[in-house]
């Protein structure tokens, strides 16, 4: 399956650490702290390097699975449970792709209009968006992956001035640590979810990477990065916010923010926010690529070809969620679905391609 792809369109293995970081950093870093402090309080950051373990583990196995099937999920898929079954199990990922896509492109522009501007139409922003998306996929999967490494680059100088709070916090907040029983730190863990699923598109693009066994150190090292980061921002929120205060804010990050004071800019959130397009760019654009390779790999249809159906739908459903409550119920539909697919599902595949492995290795004569 590796050897269907021409070699001039497969990536450098260490870009797999691009694309791994910024799947996992989209909208859902700008209001994890006050979720996951819901469960854990101020000891939810033991519970991100609890969900950063999972996730090398979930990795691990994903490689794995890659290996014994060389190809991508839809290979996975047809070594376990054979063609048809496995058509039909590929083809429910062409939607999740779409649910993850709306998700963020919604969040952001909510974000957009209660900080910005108000009066902005959701319909407008997004299309504008999702030519841009159509646009870069468009141009193939090497692209797709020099917008997730821009993504990353680009925007880190926020990352660096967040310590401007770091004189006005008090991390007397975080005592007694331990404070909290292993089922709460567990419960943020899996709220942690929406934060950080985005890793299992390794799973469909397995197939463009060079030397992939050369690649699996990249995809932890990205992981690892996003775990620091993650827990790096909610131990700078918990010293710079009261309980009561996290709990007011909608969105911790974004409040931060608030702190920093440049020269030529008074409201720095604005620059923020208008540079987190870029980091949630590579977010949609890779499950748009997923989803029109699916629907290569499944039907009929050119890639070419269904990219524009897919943004479509992406944008139909985009433009339909307008409350905030519709908001809420979209993004924690989307959490549970990456979680089970993650933290069930996964393993049980794995399980069923090793067992799957075995009884063909006992059927191959000597």
């Amino acid at each position: 399956m590796n050897s269907n792809v021409p070699e001039k369109r497969k990536i450098s293995p260490f870009l797999l650490f691009f694309l791994i970081h910024s799947m996992q950093v989209g909208v859902g870093i700008l209001g994890f702290q006050r979720i996951i402090a819901e469960s854990a309080g101020y000891d939810a950051w033991m519970s991100i390097i609890l969900t950063g373990l999972m996730v090398h583990i979930i990795l691990w196995m994903m490689f794995k699975m890659l290996k014994i099937a060389d190809g991508d999920l839809t290979s996975i898929h047809t070594f376990v449970f054979g063609k048809k079954v496995g058509k039909i199990l590929s083809s429910i990922f062409i939607l999740y792709f779409c649910l993850f896509s709306v998700t963020v492109l919604r969040s952001y522009i909510e974000i957009v209009q209660v900080w910005m501007f108000p009066e902005l139409e959701t319909f407008w922003f997004a299309f504008a968006f999702l030519l841009l998306v159509i646009y870069i996929t468009y141009g193939g999967f090497r692209t797709v992956t020099g917008i997730a490494f821009f993504s990353v680059i680009l925007p880190f100088y926020i990352a660096l001035l967040f310590v401007i709070i770091i004189p006005y916090s008090d991390y007397t907040n975080l005592l007694p640590i331990f404070d909290h029983s292993v089922k709460e730190l567990l419960l943020a863990s899996r709220d942690m979810s929406f934060t950080v699923i985005g890793f299992e598109t390794l799973l469909f693009y397995y197939p463009f990477i060079q030397k992939p066994e050369k690649s699996e150190k990249w995809a932890h090292f990205g992981a690892l990065f996003t775990t620091l980061f993650y827990t790096y921002l909610a131990v700078l929120a918990y010293g710079y916010f009261s309980e009561a205060q996290l709990q007011k804010n909608v969105w911790p990050t974004l409040a931060m923010w608030k702190v920093i004071t440049l020269p030529f800019v008074e409201r720095f959130e604005y620059i923020g926010i208008a540079n987190w397009s870029l980091v949630i760019l590579p977010n949609i654009c890779i499950c748009v690529w997923c989803a029109s390779r699916l629907t290569k790999q499944l039907t009929s249809i050119r890639q070419k070809t269904s990219v524009p159906f897919i943004a479509i739908l992406c944008l139909i459903a985009t433009s339909l969620i307008s409350t905030r409550e519709q908001i809420n119920i979209l993004t924690d539909t989307t959490a549970k679905v990456g979680f089970y697919f993650n933290i069930i599902y996964v393993p049980l595949l794995f399980c069923g391609t090793l067992i799957a492995k075995k009884v063909r290795n006992r059927g191959t004569p000597m």
